[in-house]
């Protein structure tokens, strides 16, 4: 919002320096008056996709033993809340394993599963997901 006003403002003190050359009957050119903006500032930022990576720290563990997932954020802001989601029976459930992102988007959580087999995992936070990993319960 203050950046818009800044714009405004930049362009209204063009627009009446030029307007205060025509009338003194200068022979300069209004037109780099007029045009003052800076690029930056007549840029919209462009707003970051939000992304989620995640890495099992082994591919195969027995039943209950501890292991960590860990991985980086993009596009959220710190502190968001990720959480590990596994598929049961072709529906996504989230398991009671979540952390907060740290400030520069990483995130580190313990997790112990008890699902004997092949589960398919993922880290999501929101609407956003990370691609599938799998951690084999033996």
């Amino acid at each position: 919002m203050i950046s818009n006003r800044r714009s405004l403002r930049m362009a209204v003190v063009g627009v009446l320096g030029a307007a205060s050359l025509a009338l003194t009957g200068t022979a300069m050119a209004a037109t780099p008056a007029a045009h003052t903006a800076s690029p930056a500032v007549a840029q919209q930022a462009v707003p970051v996709k939000a992304s989620i990576t995640a890495k099992a720290s082994v591919s195969s563990v027995r039943a209950w033993q501890l292991f960590r997932v860990t991985g980086l954020t993009t596009g959220l802001k710190a502190g968001s809340k990720v959480t590990l989601q596994q598929k049961q029976h072709d529906k996504w459930v989230s398991l009671p394993a979540s952390t907060n992102t740290l400030r520069d988007g990483s995130y580190s959580l313990g997790v112990k599963l008890g699902l004997k087999g092949k589960n398919d995992l993922r880290m999501v936070s929101g609407t956003t997901a990370s691609p599938v990993f799998h951690v084999t319960v033996l």
